[in-house]
């Protein structure tokens, strides 16, 4: 949240024409130095404590939130411009602070050379105070993003739970949670309360509301961990970070105190999640409830995922806190050039301690190869990617139409779930790749601008990699779409199939039910014969498989059978609640060497969606 500062044009009559008009307060003349003016919102975060800079570097925050870093003599500029001091006054007071002689003139040509550009100062002549200044890795920022706890509500409900990051308290969270691990993980059992969950939806929404309420505690972890640490914490939110919503913590007053307490507050979060396994635990006791035991599980996972330093999870800013520098992305350029041979380090990479150079050179030698290489790997797998996840996603809710067309309330809301987790990922990938090629356009037109014969090289590459690409997309060079495959959890996938096609039906494809044919030897006329044991006779009870019926007796002299159809494998029916027995008929119901029954797409659907 900013915050905004009153504007004073400056000194009203200061200057008399002889028309009895007022001169422009920015207009230079004999007797008037111009008055400068910060932008709307800035906000002074002071020295930047626990840098990992050589010179000490001081922060400052725009109205549109981008942290700018300024040396002391910048700073000192910025500080002493309160819209009414002109550029001789401001240059008295920098001066005074400073420890040497800074000119009107040095005022003016900082303001105008160095901070109007990075959008900290109001351009002379400018009537408003709305400006505008770069930013930094506009791909790695939170987009569209709301605010769901203002700054005085997140203000109140962290100072209520400060008290937990006193260090008593850490230490006895810590080792009552590790207690709870071992006993879930050695002696009960994680896997099993998961698989109890997922055969109820119900369970499955519960635990999934669970899951939303460990990501909103663990944001109040940052914000109390910043309050304990003696900052002000900001509003919290959420948004489209790459291609997942995400939440946010407004913690940027957090870079004014030492490293320690920004630490803190990069680990209060996953603190928190820990608190909330330990809330988890006492809930099962209480109730005994499974979904409890599932839901701890599932927060493992989230503390893990936290825990990496990629793109912008707690373990970036846990590395660049340890390091001493805000933006580990933005040093990923003067690295890399500062590492071609016969090249100087980069003054952003000369002006880093060594300690920091070396850990932050260290990261970017590893995230920028895997980065590469996941880029490879999923435009190589591109074709594979869209024809699974489409008819994955098109499956999905056509199944969840029909859990809700049939009445089956819970499974179709799983079902949304189900569809959301799919279409989150697609929608975000594609939003990523516009943007992604935009950036890569604009990047080359810059770097080529002036230069014909490079520009032509450059896309001739581009076009040739291009070309080679959907060659080996069209040719089939590059992997095959997966192949239908029973869901693991079918309560999350209401209508879809439990059953494996045959490895000689085409990919995409249902086995066609055999059944074998019926000899009438003593039996009933034509006119008038028993029902014919197909599949579904199976499913409807065993009178219909009895031995004695003549109609469901296979040929008796046919010594071998025929290749079985399939049938649903025992594990399989299992993880269904809805695919026990009735789905899988059992041996004494089919007469020794005749083939199996097999269960038709429309029958297994049946079977799934049972209640």
């Amino acid at each position: 949240m900013t915050e905004s500062h009153k504007v004073h044009p400056g000194p009203v009559g200061a200057a008399a024409c002889g028309t009895g008009e007022v001169a422009h307060p920015y207009e230079y003349t004999e007797t008037l130095f111009p008055v400068p003016r910060l932008g709307a919102g800035l906000q002074f975060l002071g020295e930047y404590q626990g840098s990992g800079f050589t010179e000490r570097k001081y922060l400052v925050r725009r109205g549109d939130g981008q942290v700018v870093q300024l040396s002391r003599l910048l700073y000192l500029v910025a500080e002493a411009i309160d819209g009414v001091r002109d550029t001789e006054t401001v240059s008295h007071r920098v001066s005074g602070r400073y420890g040497r002689e800074v000119s009107a003139d040095n005022i003016e040509y900082l303001i105008e050379q160095k901070l109007e550009p990075l959008g900290i100062t109001v351009p002379f002549g400018q009537e408003g105070d709305q400006v505008a200044g770069p930013t930094t890795d506009l791909l790695l920022v939170l987009k569209g993003h709301r605010v769901i706890f203002r700054e005085r509500q997140v203000a109140r409900i962290a100072a209520a739970l400060a008290w937990l990051h006193r260090p008593p308290v850490v230490v006895l969270v810590l080792s009552a949670a590790l207690c709870v691990d071992v006993w879930l993980f050695a002696v009960h059992g994680a896997i099993a309360p998961v698989l109890q969950v997922l055969e109820q939806p119900v369970l499955m929404l519960a635990v999934f509301a669970l899951i939303v309420a460990s990501l909103v505690f663990h944001e109040f972890g940052h914000a109390s961990a910043c309050r304990y640490g003696g900052a002000r914490p900001g509003s919290i939110g959420c948004g489209l970070f790459l291609i997942w919503p995400s939440m946010y913590t407004e913690v940027t007053d957090v870079y004014r105190i030492g490293r320690a307490g920004r630490i803190r507050t990069d680990l209060g979060g996953i603190y928190f999640n820990v608190v909330f396994v330990l809330g988890l635990a006492l809930a099962y006791a209480l109730t005994g409830q499974p979904l409890f035991l599932a839901a701890i599980y599932l927060v493992h996972f989230e503390i893990l995922e936290q825990l990496l330093p990629v793109v912008r999870l707690d373990g970036y800013y846990i590395l660049g806190d340890l390091a001493g520098i805000p933006d580990l992305f933005g040093k990923i350029k003067p690295i890399l050039r500062s590492m071609l041979p016969g090249r100087s380090p980069s003054p952003e990479v000369a002006g880093l301690k060594r300690p920091a150079r070396i850990m932050v050179t260290a990261w970017v030698v590893t995230m920028v190869p895997l980065i590469a290489a996941e880029l490879g790997y999923v435009l190589w797998n591109l074709p594979r990617l869209l024809t699974t996840s489409l008819r994955s996603l098109a499956e999905q809710v056509a199944g969840t139409w029909s859990a809700f067309a049939d009445g089956q309330i819970s499974a179709g809301l799983v079902g949304l779930v189900g569809s959301f987790m799919l279409i989150c990922p697609l929608a975000g990938a594609t939003y990523l790749a516009v943007r992604l090629v935009g950036r890569l356009v604009k990047v080359v037109g810059r770097a080529t601008e002036g230069n014909t014969r490079l520009r032509v090289a450059v896309w001739g590459g581009v076009l040739v990699g291009s070309g080679a690409l959907c060659t080996a997309w069209l040719t089939g060079m590059t992997p095959e779409p997966l192949p239908r495959q029973p869901p693991i959890a079918p309560i999350l996938q209401p209508g879809v199939p439990t059953v494996r096609p045959t490895a000689a039906a085409p990919a995409g494809e249902r086995p066609t039910p055999v059944t074998p044919a019926p000899t009438v030897l003593d039996g009933p006329p034509p006119e008038a014969p028993a029902p014919r044991a197909t599949s579904g006779a199976a499913l409807a009870g065993p009178t219909a498989t009895t031995s004695g019926s003549p109609s469901a007796s296979p040929v008796t002299n046919a010594p071998t059978p025929g290749p079985a159809s399939p049938t649903p494998s025992p594990s399989r029916t299992s993880a269904s609640p809805t695919a026990g027995p009735s789905a899988s008929p059992s041996p004494s119901t089919t007469p020794s060497g005749s083939p199996s029954p097999s269960v038709t797409p429309s029958e297994s659907q049946s079977a799934t969606e049972e209640p």
